[in-house]
């Protein structure tokens, strides 16, 4: 069974790796509702209690089949889920935090998960046009009303970040984080230790790059993010990362663990609130990263690592331009 953590000082508990479930409806290949169900039951077996989705993905879908999941075990899990993205005109089309609309999306989501709270209510991107005092003061009330219990950010820049903790403390920062993406190192890890913020990685596999498993850009069918939207996975970017993910396969090998292990591992042994959530769809893949937890690295492995930046940088940004503009903000 996994172990379990606290996000942050306001009192989340959830286990030590949670599910990201946005691949089973979207971004990542054709959905298979039956076997993303099966691997959310497994999850729940082996202790992985802590799921995250967002009203976008899909979107909506990804929302009704966690409900249709979790029929029944809802008191068994914690689920996360986002708010605030223009929905309609595609990924990264805009922002949309207006209190009112908030609401709304908390509404709707609550009928679609079928439940009567949200553990965990993500800003999934910050809203340039909305105050974020304003934003934090809507999940406040919620959170007055039962409807919410916790609140996160997605991807927030600093002042961000402390502004809104300064109306309603923030549990836990959602942001990629991993080997080879360590954007947040300089300035928002130590403001999340200031604050008592958690954090929780997204992508922490490299979108499967630190697996040593993924596929040039043009080799993944046209429906998949990747195909377009990850630039590292493109040209000579491939050829240049995985140096990186030569590294991590190299590591793994004295452990007799997989190179996904070891990157999730990696993240776990950095500090006692950092919760990485990988996503799959498969039973498979769960079982194999939820071993992550029981994983002990050795000190020269995590120095290794820690300096894989500086020995190998990483080649291409983590989004196209569209996406990086909405981040960090």
């Amino acid at each position: 069974m996994l172990t379990r953590r606290k996000l942050g000082r306001q009192g989340l508990e959830v286990s030590a790796l949670g599910l990201g479930c946005m691949g089973m409806s979207h971004a990542y290949g054709q959905p298979d509702d039956a076997e993303s169900i099966a691997t959310i039951h497994r999850a729940i077996e082996l202790g992985c209690t802590f799921f995250d989705t967002a009203e976008v993905y899909g979107p909506f879908t990804n929302e009704e089949l966690l409900g249709r999941a979790l029929k029944g075990r809802r008191e068994q899990v914690q689920i996360a889920t986002k708010f605030g993205f223009v929905i309609g005109k595609g990924l990264f089309a805009g922002a949309d935090s207006r209190p009112q609309h908030i609401r709304e999306v908390v509404d709707a989501s609550l009928k679609r998960l079928q439940t009567d709270r949200i553990d965990l209510l993500y800003q999934h991107r910050v809203d340039p046009a909305t105050p974020i005092e304003d934003v934090a003061g809507t999940v406040k009330d919620l959170i007055a009303e039962g409807k919410v219990l916790y609140f996160g950010l997605s991807e927030a820049g600093a002042d961000t970040i402390r502004r809104a903790h300064a109306v309603q403390p923030v549990s836990a920062l959602q942001s990629e984080y991993s080997i080879w993406e360590r954007n947040l190192d300089d300035e928002i890890v130590p403001l999340l230790l200031e604050l008592g913020i958690g954090l929780v990685p997204f992508s922490p596999l490299g979108r499967g790059f630190l697996t040593g498993t993924a596929k040039r850009a043009e080799d993944y069918p046209a429906e998949d993010f990747r195909a377009k939207g990850d630039p590292r996975l493109q040209g000579e970017n491939f050829d240049a990362n995985m140096r990186i993910a030569n590294l991590v396969r190299e590591i793994a090998e004295p452990h007799g663990a997989t190179a996904g292990q070891v990157a999730l591992a990696w993240l776990l042994q950095r500090k006692n609130d950092i919760v990485p959530i990988p996503g799959t769809k498969r039973r498979s893949y769960l079982e194999e990263n939820l071993r992550a937890d029981s994983l002990k690295l050795y000190p020269d492995d995590v120095k290794r690592l820690d300096g894989a930046l500086t020995a190998f940088a990483v080649s291409g940004e983590r989004y196209g331009t569209a996406a990086l503009a909405m981040v960090n903000r």
